[in-house]
């Protein structure tokens, strides 16, 4: 933290040095203490400040409005430490939202750069979170964004909420009731480590032990793909060269039903009118044959 702090704090020489803000600040309480002391604009300062910016491109003056408006990111970046994410880590996002506001800023449209400032801080600060809450996105819409701060804020405690919460809620925030349970249920849920832990006992299992599937492995998909081909294309061919006769008995043995059970030497025998000797000896020069063209094939 001590180093995101340091980072967050290291602003632009100059104006900075004047209003007695060093810029090498050792830890994140050094920080805020010290631009707590800077002081703030007046509405003419800031007027005066914003169209330098604006018409003369004067960094100084941009300088001067974000070291005027940190104490702002500090106060935002405080709402939001239940997230359990680092307040330095929040300040210092919070401190890129409040540049990029300045610099739109535009003091014409007679608003002061706190109030334009705060839409830019907060987007910033809620990205953050978002990309680092968990490691799985539990929003990626802007509703659900939305829904996801809102119902933060709302909840009490840590157990599950009861239908008539549920539903209240949903009519406070003006959102259907199913997307309350939904995201809820994603909120209440845990990042699971794949890995087992590095210990010695062996009836610890990671997810990783079950999760892991062989189905997209390249060989298995190669020999799956191979061996359908071998089923359609392959097959087809070889029972292609064989005599009517041949190919009657390979299909009534062999591929009759799916569980081998086919018609047996007797049955065949019966309605050639041979004997079954002579229904196995075509059967297994028959079968030779087509092994031979399958050989090919592959």
């Amino acid at each position: 933290m001590e180093a995101s702090a340091t980072k967050t704090a290291m602003v632009p020489p100059g104006n900075a040095l004047a209003l007695g803000f060093t810029g090498t600040l050792g830890n994140i309480d050094s920080y805020i203490s010290a631009v707590n002391r800077l002081p703030m604009l007046t509405h003419e300062e800031e007027m005066s400040l914003a169209r330098r910016l604006r018409d003369q491109n004067d960094l100084g003056a941009a300088q001067g409005m974000v070291l005027s408006h940190l104490r702002l990111v500090v106060s935002i970046a405080r709402g939001y430490l239940g997230y359990g994410l680092p307040h330095a880590d929040l300040i210092q996002e919070g401190n890129i939202g409040l540049m990029k506001a300045v610099k739109r800023f535009d003091p014409d449209q007679g608003v002061r750069l706190v109030s334009y400032a705060m839409h830019w801080i907060k987007a910033e600060m809620h990205e953050y979170i978002l990309k680092n809450w968990r490691l799985v996105k539990v929003a990626t819409t802007k509703a659900q964004r939305k829904l996801f701060f809102n119902l933060r804020s709302h909840k009490v405690g840590l157990d599950s909420m009861t239908p008539a919460q549920v539903d209240a809620l949903a009519l406070v925030l003006n959102v259907k009731r199913e997307e309350v349970v939904e995201m809820e249920t994603r909120l209440s849920g845990r990042d699971i480590a794949l890995e087992a832990p590095t210990d010695d006992e062996d009836d610890k299992f990671a997810p990783i032990a079950y999760l892991s599937s062989d189905r997209n492995e390249p060989t298995n998909v190669l020999e799956a793909l191979q061996y359908d081909r071998l089923q359609s294309e392959g097959l087809s061919q070889a029972l292609g060269k064989l005599d009517d006769r041949s190919r009657r008995i390979v299909e009534s043995r062999w591929l009759a039903n799916d569980d081998g059970s086919g018609a047996t030497l007797h049955e065949l025998a019966k309605e050639f009118g041979v004997s079954a000797e002579r229904i196995r000896q075509i059967e297994v020069v028959a079968l030779k044959k087509m092994k031979g063209t399958l050989t090919a094939f592959e």
